[in-house]
């Protein structure tokens, strides 16, 4: 039966999923682990971590290195795993790069383009060079791998950098991005899903407007890929970046997505071996995306991890995955709104703004730290801190928040352990 022809998830469902995931099974001194940090690492099935011992059982060897039995199947399960994560995400196979993480996949574009502006690569490098006088545009609420690099390449090339500001209730001024966004405009980089507010952005009007003054695109899907049915070709992006342990998938491990044709007339980040086609002591020539920007030993048995995990919500279905934590996240946000004391930062439960089961709040009076503390002491796991997004966190009034986040595995009981522990917090500390 195809995912979509299955029910929607509920509490049955969630409950029978978390079966697959023994370190759900963890006792916190006399508490049940509730697991409610997925945002900043899930858990993974023990299909994902089964594929890694299998494939260094029967198929470890180099790949893309040598003509022997073990070298064959390991390359083949390598690509294979390269067109099973291409599939998830809309891309083709000559799309996908594989990078240790999300954040090295942003840095490869930043250092790319300023290879680039220091002139390597021919012509088709061209498109690629930054100077005085272009700008390159975030925005507000990104997490500081789609910030930092920006602001680096910005500063090493002479370019000026920009950001989109927030509304009030901290969405995106797409008035004020029209503005910003102009003929000086060479990269637009914004994030997907908020991993701070979880709050979905519709990248259709900042693509548009990029593409009406011919600049780049870098989404960040970190906190999309997981949870949302992702097309990366429908988005229109140019370039985009995801990690698999966000997405049930190993450490270790993460994609930049670029259409094939700028990757090939992108100048390399790394140099050395298997990105090559020839090598003379005054020069080398590069092979073609995605090797191109792949030198050395590859992640392999991780990139294997990766398929079996996007394998897995493929089979559980996106929209299922959607769909419940959307539930998840609504009964979050209401049941914390509901608590004296506790404020929820971003757009309120009846904005209508989309969410994913990602939920950052505020409890008066305590910090974050000892909210974080506490909620542990009950078994709850939850993040703690500014979540690598110190900028937007100034502007929410704070300097660090406490962050629910659900998935597939969560439960209507989870949620309500949280609000529970969440509702003892002020009166332990003794905060009126």
């Amino acid at each position: 039966m195809a995912a979509s022809d299955l029910p929607p998830l509920d509490d049955t469902e969630a409950a029978r999923l978390r079966a697959d995931f023994p370190i759900l099974e963890t006792r916190i001194g006399d508490a049940q682990l509730v697991y409610l940090d997925s945002g900043a690492t899930s858990q993974k099935p023990e299909c994902v971590w089964e594929a890694e011992q299998h494939f260094y059982e029967t198929a470890n060897a180099a790949v893309h290195r040598g003509a022997h039995t073990l070298a064959v199947e390991a390359t083949d399960r390598f690509e294979d795993a390269r067109a099973a994560v291409a599939g998830f995400v809309g891309a083709g196979e000559r799309d996908i790069v594989w990078t240790a993480n999300a954040t090295e996949a942003l840095n490869l574009i930043a250092y790319s383009f300023l290879n680039a502006s220091l002139g390597a690569g021919g012509p088709e490098a061209q498109p690629f060079r930054l100077g005085p006088g272009d700008e390159i545009v975030a925005t507000g609420m990104e997490h500081h791998a789609n910030l930092i690099p920006w602001q680096e390449l910005a500063a090493r090339t002479g370019a000026t950098f920009r950001w989109i500001p927030l509304t009030p209730d901290a969405r995106l001024d797409l008035e004020a991005a029209a503005t910003i966004v102009n003929a000086k405009t060479r990269i637009l980089a914004f994030t997907h899903v908020s991993n701070v507010l979880g709050t979905v952005n519709d990248p259709a009007p900042l693509v548009a407007l990029a593409q009406s003054v011919g600049a780049f695109t870098v989404l960040d899907a970190c906190q999309s890929a997981p949870h949302l049915p992702l097309n990366l070709r429908g988005l229109d992006v140019d370039f985009a970046a995801f990690s698999g342990h966000k997405m049930l998938g190993p450490t270790g491990i993460g994609a930049l997505y670029g259409r094939a044709e700028l990757l090939d007339a992108m100048p390399p980040f790394l140099y050395g071996g298997s990105m090559i086609t020839t090598v003379s002591m005054e020069k080398a020539e590069y092979l073609p995306a995605p090797p191109r920007f792949e030198a050395g030993t590859q992640k392999i048995a991780q990139a294997v991890g990766l398929a079996a995990a996007v394998g897995y919500l493929s089979e559980v279905g996106m929209d299922r995955v959607q769909a419940w934590e959307e539930t998840l996240g609504e009964r979050m946000l209401t049941g914390l709104a509901s608590i004296p004391g506790v404020r929820i930062l971003g757009p309120a439960a009846d904005s209508g703004v989309r969410r994913t089961g990602t939920v950052p709040f505020e409890v008066q009076g305590v910090h974050p730290h000892d909210v974080g503390q506490f909620l542990d002491s009950r078994g709850v796991a939850v993040r703690v801190g500014h979540h690598c997004a110190e900028p937007l966190h100034r502007f929410l009034g704070v300097t660090a928040s406490t962050r629910a986040s659900a998935y597939l595995y969560n439960t209507t009981s989870d949620v309500d352990a949280l609000l529970q522990a969440v509702a003892d917090v002020r009166g332990f500390f003794g905060v009126k």
